[in-house]
């Protein structure tokens, strides 16, 4: 494991970050299909801001992280708040970006993606892997031009059929060539194995850890079954820290 970035989770403002001409990514391409209102932009300021910032910085921008584009997010263990982080990630590497940016609900067994963004869940990754039409069909546009969401899709009891199926590794490579980067949200590690099967589609892995709650047996089991499978962890994301600086002295520091 590279780092071990440490994420307080607290709900505040909107974050909005200038993009620099030397951090700024030239996009791939846009899909073009017509969507409706936009959503609102998550409520994240403050500590978040700033940890989330930095972790989008390590993971996307540095020199060291070029050609980095398509990573997965999974949780050691339920409610360690993957999806919130997926979705956070997201929408702060879209305002860090020219390029595009879609986030994939992987997680077919209990997806939750689309309720960060306070939308349905309608035709999705689910139905795209059975169907054929375009992918810019299933996909919807969030709360900035270049941020999309792919949801999970249909309820499907096979879900684990369709993580393995190879129609869902030819869509994941569909997306590659559309976006400019994929973040996909997958089941915690500990009810499934669906991070290491969707693991080599992707440049790597981001382990959220829940704090005071994910026990050390747990994050080690899910690294070394990583390791095993050749599947680069990229970092740790300590989630849901309680932080005992106030905001007014931490601004400050």
């Amino acid at each position: 494991m590279s780092r071990n970035f440490e994420l307080l989770q607290q709900v505040g403002g909107t974050l909005e970050s200038p993009v620099s001409a030397e951090e700024a990514a030239e996009p791939l391409s846009m899909p073009a299909v017509e969507t409706g209102p936009s959503t609102p932009a998550l409520d994240v300021a403050g500590k978040v801001r700033d940890e989330i910032a930095k972790l989008v910085l390590n993971l996307f921008l540095l020199p060291g992280a070029k050609g980095r584009r398509q990573v997965i997010f999974a949780g050691a263990e339920a409610g360690a708040g993957c999806s919130w982080m997926c979705a956070r990630v997201g929408e702060v590497l879209a305002s860090q970006i020219r390029g595009s940016v879609c986030v994939v609900d992987c997680n077919l067994r209990s997806p939750g993606l689309h309720q960060q963004f306070a939308i349905d869940n309608h035709f999705g990754l689910s139905d795209a892997v059975v169907r054929s039409e375009p992918l810019h069909q299933y996909v919807r546009q969030l709360s900035r031009k270049n941020l999309w969401l792919l949801s999970s899709g249909s309820p499907t009891e096979n879900w684990q059929e369709k993580v393995s199926s190879g129609g869902l590794r030819l869509r994941l490579t569909e997306l590659r060539s559309q976006f400019d980067y994929v973040l996909m949200d997958v089941a915690s590690t500990n009810t499934c194995n669906d991070g290491i099967v969707l693991g080599g589609s992707a440049d790597g892995i981001v382990l959220v850890l829940k704090a005071n709650s994910t026990r050390r047996d747990i994050a080690r089991k899910a690294l070394q079954e990583f390791k095993a499978a050749n599947i680069p962890v990229l970092g740790a994301v300590l989630n849901q820290r309680t932080f005992p600086i106030p905001d007014n002295i931490y601004n400050r520091l």
